[in-house]
């Protein structure tokens, strides 16, 4: 297939923002779908009556597959085609959204969410990796950045409420059936909008670094989820260790191999190894930190799934405007400590909301999430446009598949380990409360979660049933105080490192005369070639010269 050649010039006009605009479409839907079925579980689970385990692969496998595939598929753009590789996730996304929709039994609505995520990993680093492409000047870069930045939070904050909304008015396979016009419109206006590039250099794709990469993913997210949800057993420890083995092995594939799926000499540039860590910790605290937020307006204020979902959106909208800002300021201020800022104003706002008490006005609430909210989302745009501004064009695609691992890995660390922490406060918080007459199955039901407490509390009598769900309350603030103070100590860490690790990194070549940032590297940055950068096919024609991070 021959596509039309296309020089990117080195200001972005109407097309390439244009552009931006159709790769916002998958950006969102795909964010969305981590939160949009949480809601609906009820729901299906009365037509499908699928089994505990079966429940919980329907909720998982999406975010599994997704999480194992994103290196893969990052190389995968490379080598193909960025463009064809996003149209065919999109034609994956789709119909996998049709079948998910209605699915008739469990092991159907498994495998269409199994498939789901493979189009998700299809059209994750694809978006990143063209606006790396189209944005060749380091300023408007950022803002388009911003702007994707903008587009995931919107998804993940939009997910719940738009699911509530659907699930008020039609059947739980609405909730995936929404995916399905947004993908015939990319595949409409992809072809049209969007160029392709690929790396004409990239050589065979790495069928065995792809495997490896799977299963080193894998295993690791499997694990963390578990020991959030079960502790520490001996099946997710050796899950931890087979996918340790398997990521070794994958980092001395990549080391050997003619034609490696990642290039490793990323991470010599503080930019690229430093933007990684800083968005790993950011969505450590982001994912950790939502479900105690979630728990707190639904089980503690009572509020129903959709008034929650709603008060959900209220941070993110409050912080619509901080992307753009934060890479406005990263113009006149050093990048290090514009993220530095991020984190502590996220670490303020942890410690705002681990103040929160079942009295507390409901308006100050949703206040300290978005000073929290801010923080984080200038450490992960500027993360983000960092890491880009570093990656030569020709590995847009992998570098950005990296980035994203390490934006899952963040999560599902947070997940595990501020989960973790919260239940175990909350666990010694209640045993005192639990009474000896409680039949042995309701007690372990009280002591697992804040909502078994309120169930288990539901059908004892009178004062006694009000002084266990008061007690579980109150064990459950304990245990929220305890994981916001975790994340806010987490915050502290992540502004140290950005302030040593990024001080001085510039996306920019210094003018002339000007001593290079890092370690002073002239003339070549370690691992991207030239300092203007590796060239990039769009068709036959090559892409304008990509400026790269001295480090």
């Amino acid at each position: 297939m021959t596509f039309t050649p296309y020089a990117p010039p080195s200001r972005a006009g109407r097309r390439e923002w244009t552009a931006l605009v159709v790769l916002l479409l998958p950006c969102l839907l795909v964010s969305m779908d981590v939160s949009v079925l949480y809601f609906a579980v009820p729901f299906l689970s009365a037509e499908l009556a699928p089994s505990g385990v079966e429940q919980l692969w329907i909720l998982d496998v999406y975010g599994f597959v997704l999480a194992g595939l994103l290196i893969t598929m990052g190389a995968l753009g490379d080598r193909i085609g960025r463009r064809r590789l996003l149209l065919t996730g999109a034609v994956l996304f789709g119909v996998a959204s049709a079948l998910a929709a209605y699915a008739q039994s469990a092991g159907m609505l498994i495998v269409a969410r199994a498939v789901l995520g493979v189009g998700g990993a299809t059209l994750m680093p694809s978006t990143l990796a063209l606006i790396r492409n189209l944005f060749h000047d380091a300023g408007q870069r950022g803002k388009a950045v911003a702007i994707w930045s903008g587009g995931m939070m919107g998804g993940i904050a939009i997910g719940p409420v738009l699911s509530g909304v659907l699930l008020e008015h039609f059947w739980w396979g609405s909730v995936f059936l929404i995916n399905a016009p947004a993908m015939v419109l990319l595949l409409v206006a992809g072809p049209l909008l969007l160029p392709e590039f690929k790396n004409p250099a990239a050589g065979r794709f790495d069928l065995p670094g792809s495997l490896l990469s799977l299963a080193a993913m894998l295993p690791v997210v499997y694990s963390i989820k578990e020991m959030a949800r079960d502790g520490v057993e001996a099946l997710p420890v050796l899950a931890v260790v087979a996918g340790l083995l398997a990521a070794a092995a994958f980092v001395r594939r990549q080391r050997t191999a003619r034609h490696p799926m990642l290039d490793l000499e990323l991470f010599r540039h503080r930019g690229y190894s430093g933007s990684v860590l800083m968005n790993l910790l950011a969505m450590f605290a982001l994912v950790g930190s939502a479900v105690f937020f979630t728990q707190y307006l639904q089980s503690v204020r009572g509020m129903s799934p959709l008034e929650a979902a709603l008060w959900n959106v209220v941070p993110t909208l409050a912080v619509g405007g901080m992307a753009p800002a934060a890479t406005a300021l990263a113009r006149r201020v050093d990048r290090a400590f514009v993220i530095a800022g991020g984190f502590l104003a996220a670490a303020g706002g942890f410690l705002w909301v681990s103040r929160m008490t079942a009295e507390t006005p409901l308006w100050i609430v949703p206040l300290g999430a978005s000073v929290y909210a801010a923080g984080l989302v200038m450490v992960m745009s500027l993360g983000t446009e960092l890491a880009l501004g570093v990656a030569p064009p020709q590995r847009a695609g992998s570098a950005s598949a990296l980035l994203e691992s390490g934006s899952e890995l963040g999560g599902a660390l947070g997940l595990a380990l501020l989960g973790t922490l919260g239940n175990a406060v909350y666990r010694g918080d209640i045993d005192g409360a639990v009474s000896d007459g409680l039949p042995a199955g309701a007690a372990d039901t009280v002591r697992e979660t804040l909502a078994g407490a309120a169930a288990v509390a539901g059908e004892l009598p009178g004062r006694a049933g009000e002084a266990l769900l008061a007690a579980a309350r109150t064990a459950f603030l304990g245990g929220l105080h305890a994981a916001m103070l975790g994340a806010a100590a987490v915050m502290v860490l992540g502004a140290l490192l950005a302030a040593a690790l990024l001080r001085g990194v510039r996306t920019e070549p210094p003018e002339p005369g000007e001593k290079a940032a890092g370690r002073g590297t002239r003339g070549k940055a370690p691992g991207c070639g030239p300092v203007t950068g590796g060239h990039e096919s769009a068709g036959t024609a090559s892409a304008a010269p990509a400026p790269v991070t001295r480090s």
